[in-house]
């Protein structure tokens, strides 16, 4: 006997993934995370037995519902599943399958389109961050169809704005978890930083690489992720978040000299996996560093004049550009964050899962 889940599969940005109505999952967590295991096809390093795509952009969930909030639309908790793991992570924030969350909740009638363009507040409930989504909405359904690109992506796609409100100390106690722009931390310079997504930032020169080697060449280089898995746990402590050596957080980033014309280079482990693009959250906080002074990317990043920056940086795949405003009285001070995503609905249905899970 099975049992049928509604189910939306959409993409967000680079990611994709099952979305949910809470409504429609157990409302107990070890129920609910025994029911997404299932639908995910986790624990089996090819998810054969579930939506999963066998990597960990591709086992991802959304879940979302009203806002018990006042002042915000919807609320959204982020999953993040492993291809050969029993876990189900509800800490971090994942700002690509945030692009697809006002996308579903039009589809399923959860909320209404607010003329041409429809701009809806939206609370991520993994680390109490608010941000504005806008999405395109002619005659009052959500358009996918638009002239948008964004690397990582084949063709082009409606845009998706999105607005970070306040994204600093996500997961970790503040922007600056350790209270140093910069540390010495097992012999590596690094930035131990939050800005939407617990990141340690270093040189990939630091580690004898150039930081543009192929995600393959990187994924290979079994000495180069023993050494960085050791640091992300020395790290770990340092940032006040405990023995993360089960976590997926914080991710490692090297970063190198721009290599197309962009304001940095970088190569996102997350954590164990080198990410053939960077995520939206990464790429936040990976910006972010390049405008504090001091910074491990400090005399490498090109940065713009001006409180208003665009920092692009590079990725495996292409660039994300992130525009941030700081504050005039503290150029330290990163008063928004905003960048462009898409997203697409892949398909609609209903997911299956062995009958007991809903008992």
């Amino acid at each position: 006997m099975q049992s049928a889940i509604p189910c939306w599969f959409m993409r967000g940005g680079t990611s994709r993934g099952p979305f949910f109505l809470e409504s429609d999952l157990p409302s107990e967590r070890a129920a609910r995370d025994r029911v997404l295991l299932a639908v995910m096809g986790s624990p089996d390093r090819r998810q054969i037995d579930g939506l999963g795509g066998a990597h960990p952009l591709t086992s991802k969930v959304g879940i979302v519902r009203k806002s018990l909030t006042p002042g915000v639309d919807l609320d959204f908790l982020f999953a993040q599943l492993q291809p050969d793991k029993d876990t189900v992570d509800t800490t971090p924030n994942c700002g690509n399958m945030l692009a697809a969350v006002l996308p579903f909740a039009l589809e399923r009638g959860l909320i209404a389109a607010r003329g041409e363009e429809t701009t809806l507040r939206v609370l991520t409930l993994n680390t109490d961050m608010q941000c504005d989504i806008t999405v395109q909405t002619p005659a009052g359904r959500i358009s996918y169809e638009g002239q948008a690109r964004i690397d990582g992506v084949p063709g082009s796609s409606a845009p998706i704005k999105i607005n970070f409100l306040d994204t600093a100390g996500s997961v970790a106690s503040s922007l600056l978890p350790t209270g140093r722009v910069l540390d010495v931390i097992d012999g590596i310079a690094v930035t131990c930083i939050d800005n939407g997504m617990p990141l340690v930032i270093f040189q990939a020169a630091d580690v004898g690489r150039s930081g543009y080697e192929s995600v393959d060449a990187l994924n290979a280089d079994v000495e180069l992720k023993a050494r960085i898995e050791r640091l992300r746990i020395a790290c770990g402590h340092a940032m006040g978040l405990g023995d993360v050596t089960h976590k997926n957080y914080p991710k490692m980033t090297l970063i190198a000299p721009p290599h197309a014309a962009g304001s940095l280079c970088t190569r996102s482990f997350i954590p164990h996996v080198c990410h053939d693009a960077i995520g939206v959250l990464a790429a936040v906080t990976v910006a972010t560093a390049c405008v504090l002074e001091g910074s491990a990317a400090q005399g490498i990043a090109v940065v713009p004049a001006g409180s208003a920056k665009t920092i692009a940086v590079e990725h495996p795949t292409g660039e994300f550009s992130v525009e941030l405003e700081l504050d005039p009285a503290n150029p330290q001070n990163v008063l928004r964050a905003a960048l462009l995503r898409t997203a697409r609905l892949i398909m609609r249905g209903e997911v299956m899962v062995p009958a007991g899970l809903l008992k």
